[in-house]
């Protein structure tokens, strides 16, 4: 994929590509709700692609590598792609599952979005699934039909629509997929987006499988806080020369929810069984913050191995651990629908230098070891 990119950024006016970028970012962001497309032409797409698909095929993997986790033995025979513009997600879906024989379709209304999509696939060496994914123009919005399928993929498309094509978007994808993957950008009103879908999933009888350790409701307030991750994401020419600054990478926040059909275990427990199947620095610290957790009363918090621990089993990390000496501060979602701080500190022995080790978006404890 990052060849293909280099290819395109070689004819490109770096002027004119930085002010598709500029644009393309504010609706990105979530703030300009539109019933047209947002890419428009090939310069915009052009720009979009060497800019964003990096980012998004970043995030996407991370959330889908969570839900592979609690089901390693699944793989999908059918791929949708619900607004996929030039392909990210769907080349997520091939480095997901390697040599995956299933069926891809990508469905976006910007025609030059696709075409470029297609030519990058086209590029895409052993991976028959890219080579041989159908690129269909379809509207996004209220009036979407969806074939049986085992995987919907939606990722940064939710901020791009109407509240009635948002809606009619995520009723789809819950009544054709036995895999939904959302994915939306780390910011406040993405979350909600992510949120408000979630609701829709469960509502129409799918289960969370990741982040969230519970079906259950939120436990965020939202306007306090909001839920998120971060992916690192190595920056191009363009990325330095739009935004600034000299470091090679940065780190993409995003939104995510996996909701399914299928009988998956909750995040950390055992998979159950489906069809077979043939790092650099840390992020920056963020996340929620856990309401009655972070910044609680000392008191208030668990230690592990304490009272406080219970529940602990399967929790999410909603926040970069924080280090200090001689203990790591761990920001729960917990399997009970609750946000906790679990307190591990060195003499838990084991069980503190796995906490060392826990990045901020895993499953606490680690599944597949035993507790100390």
């Amino acid at each position: 994929m990052r060849a293909g990119l280099a290819e395109l950024l070689d004819g490109l006016p770096s002027r004119q590509a930085a002010q598709a970028v500029e644009r393309l970012i504010a609706s990105y962001r979530g703030r300009t709700p539109t019933d047209a497309p947002v890419l428009r032409d090939r310069s915009d797409v052009t720009a979009y692609a060497a800019y964003r698909m990096p980012a998004t095929f970043e995030a996407v993997s991370a959330a889908l590598g969570e839900f592979r986790d609690t089901m390693p033995h699944w793989a999908p025979d059918s791929h949708v792609d619900i607004g996929g513009g030039t392909g990210a997600a769907t080349w997520a879906v091939a480095a997901g599952w390697p040599g995956g024989r299933y069926r891809t379709t990508v469905l976006d209304w910007a025609e030059p979005a696709l075409a470029l999509g297609a030519e990058l696939a086209g590029k895409s060496g052993t991976t028959a699934a890219l080579r041989e994914a159908e690129w269909r123009r379809a509207v996004i919005g209220d009036g979407l039909r969806l074939p049986g399928t085992d995987l919907v993929t939606v990722s940064y498309v939710l901020g791009e629509l109407t509240g009635a094509d948002r809606a009619a978007v995520v009723e789809e994808a819950a009544r054709a997929g036995q895999v939904v993957v959302l994915v939306e950008p780390g910011t406040p009103e993405g979350y909600l987006r992510i949120r408000q879908a979630r609701d829709r999933l469960t509502e129409a009888g799918l289960r969370t499988a990741a982040p969230c350790p519970h079906s259950g409701r939120c436990p965020i307030e939202p306007g306090r806080d909001w839920c998120h991750f971060a992916a690192r994401v190595g920056r191009s020419s363009l990325h330095r020369q739009v935004k600034g600054g000299s470091l090679p990478y940065e780190d993409e926040k995003f939104s995510y929810v996996v909701a399914t059909r299928l009988p998956a275990a909750e995040p950390g427990g055992a998979a159950e069984p489906g069809r077979a199947t043939g790092d650099g620095p840390g992020p920056e610290s963020g996340g929620v913050t856990a309401s009655g957790a972070a910044g609680a009363d000392p008191a208030d918090a668990g230690t592990a191995g304490g009272p406080g621990a219970q529940g602990a089993g399967g929790a999410r990390v909603v926040r970069r651990p924080q280090l200090r000496k001689g203990q790591v501060l761990l920001d729960l979602c917990t399997p009970e629908g609750a946000l906790r701080r679990e307190t591990v500190t060195k003499r838990h022995g084991a069980r503190y230098r796995q906490a060392r080790d826990t990045d901020w978006g895993a499953v606490w404890p680690p599944p597949g070891r035993e507790e100390p």
